[in-house]
């Protein structure tokens, strides 16, 4: 882990920070000799899922999925 001071921290901040995200490598940042901050990579990013598709396999199908639920006796839309 490489330590620099403030001012030069200060001086090259986005070079300091690009490097820090090309190589991984993280930077303890003083002032005074004394550590103040920890300039880390960031994680990876999370996998992005599809969701089509996704929930494939989730569910059974137990009976007729074709035929109503009930029986067309106990329909209200054809009350009249």
């Amino acid at each position: 882990m490489e330590t620099i001071p403030i001012s030069k921290f200060k001086a090259t901040c986005l070079k300091l920070l690009a490097n820090v995200k090309k190589t991984g490598q993280s930077i303890l940042v003083t002032r005074k000799g004394e550590p103040i901050a920890l300039v880390t990579p960031p994680p990876p990013p999370p996998e992005k899922k599809q969701w089509i598709g996704s929930l494939k396999g989730s569910a059974k199908i137990t009976g007729d999925i074709v035929s109503p639920a009930v029986s067309e006796k106990e329909w209200e839309a054809l009350e009249k």
